[in-house]
């Protein structure tokens, strides 16, 4: 009995001390953790979950007030009347000549043959054909477009310092058969090649601008401001487009002497002469000129451009003495508006030549345009003017012209192509009578 008992001691021993007697209860603890864990590590999930989801939330938020203040912020930009846009064409405005800015990342320059001298090459081609009817005979003629001649422009600036720039312009006119010349006794006119400009200048921020040489002379471009976009074919010099057409007259049909050029004047400044002229420094987009010409001549003009309230105006006035036999002075004045959301614009313009023993010569011009982006390529403008000119050629000649004009753009291409149709009517209060003249005008403007 003793000796079960021993044996059953031992066995029983082995067994308490053996690994697999507590077994059992660890595995239940090590799972208890890990089940505490678990239900730790979820917790947490689910906290960083709902912190990512407001982070989320704020982002959003963030990113819409963000939104809201650039649009207020605009708004209140377009609410503020602002200096001129200089991405406006300034073909026919003040600026005589642009310098050619250090370290522009877009600007063209070629060689110069002098070490502080930029030199910059640019111009344009502007060819078109003119369907005329002139009451007898239709005919097309193949010109160039004298709304914006053919030329190449040759422009060197040199900065002096960080006030001065010293300035030339050389720009010559390579037109054949310019529409001013082509009619129906000439229909091939020939070559013109003619300086536009040779001048040069100092621009100081501070002080203004000296001009001097053949160049814009500062009345030119008062009577044309315009935000229309089709002066490539259409502004207030309406003859330009087919000027050297001649009136046929009524009953039997023959040709007169009588240009269409002769018989509508903008009375647009002094146009291009050899001159000396100032511009003063712009101040709240206004800018006064002024320029002496030859034989005592000279002119003066008031330029301004601004911005705001979803607005771009521009507009010019000037006074001038054109130093003509039996004429005093000659004053032009133009205004353009557009709105920049819509492309509605509208531009007005007038000019009169003071005359002593005759009515004075007047103009009055409207235009309404549309400015539209249809195609990706470019912007499409439309248009539609009317214009008088009283009194020209002859004391109470009147005559009238509307025109109806489209443009698309080519923007990455420097490319206009454009379409007009033209009508001049001549009122004479002497004979003999004319017909009108229609005019479609088909082509192209490509810069360079």
């Amino acid at each position: 009995m003793k000796k079960f008992s021993l044996i059953y001691f031992l066995i029983l021993a082995a067994g308490i001390f053996s690994p697999g007697f507590f077994a059992i209860p660890a595995q239940a603890q090590n799972a208890g953790k890990v089940q505490e864990l678990q239900r730790v590590i979820d917790a947490q999930q689910k906290q960083l979950e709902t912190q990512q989801k407001q982070l989320d939330e704020q982002r959003q938020l963030l990113l819409e007030l963000k939104t809201q203040m650039e649009s207020l912020a605009e708004a209140d930009e377009k609410k503020t009347w602002q200096a001129p846009d200089e991405k406006v064409d300034t073909s026919r405005q003040w600026s005589t000549w642009a310098p050619i800015a250090d370290g522009h990342p877009d600007e063209k320059v070629v060689t110069s043959g002098q070490e502080r001298v930029k030199l910059s090459i640019s111009g344009m081609i502007n060819r078109a054909v003119n369907i005329v009817d002139d009451g007898e005979d239709t005919d097309a003629y193949f010109v160039d477009n004298d709304n914006a001649e053919s030329r190449v422009t040759f422009l060197a600036t040199a900065k002096i310092n960080e006030d001065l720039t010293l300035g030339g312009k050389l720009e010559l006119t390579i037109a054949p058969d310019k529409a001013s010349d082509v009619n129906q006794n000439d229909k091939e006119a020939g070559d013109v090649f003619e300086q536009r400009w040779a001048a040069v200048a100092l621009d100081s921020k501070r002080f203004g601008k000296l001009s001097l040489g053949k160049g814009f002379t500062a009345s030119y471009g008062t009577a044309s401001r315009d935000l229309s976009k089709t002066t490539v074919i259409s502004y207030v010099t309406v003859a330009d487009t087919a000027g050297g057409m001649l009136f046929r007259q009524e009953g039997d049909n023959t040709l007169t002497n009588l240009q269409v050029n002769q018989a509508f004047q903008a009375y647009d400044g002094l146009n291009r002469r050899s001159r000396l002229r100032y511009d003063t420094p712009k101040f709240q987009g206004f800018q006064l000129s002024t320029s002496l010409l030859t034989d005592q001549k000279y002119d003066a003009a008031l330029w301004w451009g601004g911005q705001g309230y979803g607005f771009k105006a521009i507009g010019a006035a000037s006074f001038a003495d054109p130093k003509i036999d039996g004429a005093d002075l000659q004053y032009a004045g133009s205004f353009s508006l557009l709105h920049e959301d819509t492309g509605l614009n509208l531009t007005l313009s007038t000019g009169l030549l003071e005359r002593d023993s005759q009515s004075d010569g007047e103009n009055y011009y409207a235009k309404a345009g549309w400015i539209a982006d249809f195609f990706s390529v470019g912007e499409t403008a439309f248009a539609i003017d009317y214009n008088k000119t009283e009194n020209q050629p002859t004391e109470d000649d009147d005559g009238y012209s509307a025109g109806l004009a489209a443009v698309q753009f080519f923007e990455k291409y420097g490319t206009e192509v454009f379409f007009l149709y033209r009508k001049y009517s001549l009122d004479r209060d002497v004979e003999p009578e004319v017909h009108d003249i229609d005019v479609v005008s088909l082509g192209s403007r490509v810069k360079f």
